[in-house]
């Protein structure tokens, strides 16, 4: 169950623009003839891709909340700017995009995790390739599952801002399907659900590695962070770039 509208106030606090990102995707996209093509999947209230729009590339965001997505588009002060925002799953995205035109695809924040099957996941690799223009790149970001010891309950370090703290938990039922609950914290300590049970996949980097090639992905880089730190086994997070 969602309950998206309880994060929505906060969620730029808590899942902020890094200088090491913005550095990061700097880099990328000078080795793209402007304007870059971005495609963002999981978008959230589009900061980062306003950002990147006013400094000259084309933006596509998807995002599945209408909460988020309503926040992104509030943020568009004309109708000239070369950005857009689609209410989409990655599982529809290749119906309705164009195939062979963006330069960069990013899915930042372990937004892949909800792409909770094993043949969708090995489908959201496919289509993201299919998507790319040639030579273009793949831009994960998630949690590092091989750095935490199986529990039936995982709970995550929390993410603070100045106003609302947001706790995540990783359950494993006797199923073996996998879930993530998220609440949220707010400036007088009440807490909110945003997520219960949903369904995710704990991809690892091995899995990444196995459905890139499958996809087509000829060059893989892994770091543990947008600074590009190398990956360790204990690494918190991975980050990884895919052509």
């Amino acid at each position: 169950m969602e309950t998206i509208q309880n994060i929505v106030e906060y969620y730029e606090e808590l899942f902020p623009v890094t200088e090491e990102q913005r550095k990061f995707f700097d880099e990328l996209l000078k080795t793209y003839s402007a304007p870059a093509k971005l495609l963002r999947i999981g978008c959230g209230t589009g900061q980062y891709e306003h950002q990147l729009s006013k400094s000259g590339a084309d933006v596509t965001g998807l995002e599945t909340s209408r909460e988020l997505l309503d926040s992104a588009n509030r943020r568009r002060r004309t109708q000239l700017m070369s950005i857009r925002f689609f209410q989409m799953t990655a599982l529809e995205m290749t119906r309705f995009l164009g195939k062979g035109f963006y330069n960069v695809i990013s899915c930042l924040e372990s937004r892949i995790i909800f792409v909770h099957d094993y043949t969708l996941m090995r489908k959201f690799f496919y289509d993201c390739k299919q998507l790319l223009a040639p030579n273009g790149s793949l831009v994960l970001s998630l949690i590092n599952f091989n750095a935490i010891e199986p529990a039936p309950t995982i709970h995550l370090p929390a993410r603070e801002s100045i106003r609302a703290k947001l706790f995540t938990d990783i359950i494993t039922a006797d199923s073996e399907d996998v879930f993530l609950n998220m609440n949220v914290e707010n400036s007088v300590g009440k807490l909110l659900p945003v997520l219960e049970r949903e369904r995710i996949y704990p991809l690892i980097k091995e899995e990444i590695e196995d459905f890139a090639k499958e996809a087509g992905f000829k060059h893989l880089e892994f770091y543990s962070d947008f600074a590009k730190n190398p990956l360790t086994d204990n690494s918190p997070n991975v980050v990884c770039v895919l052509r």
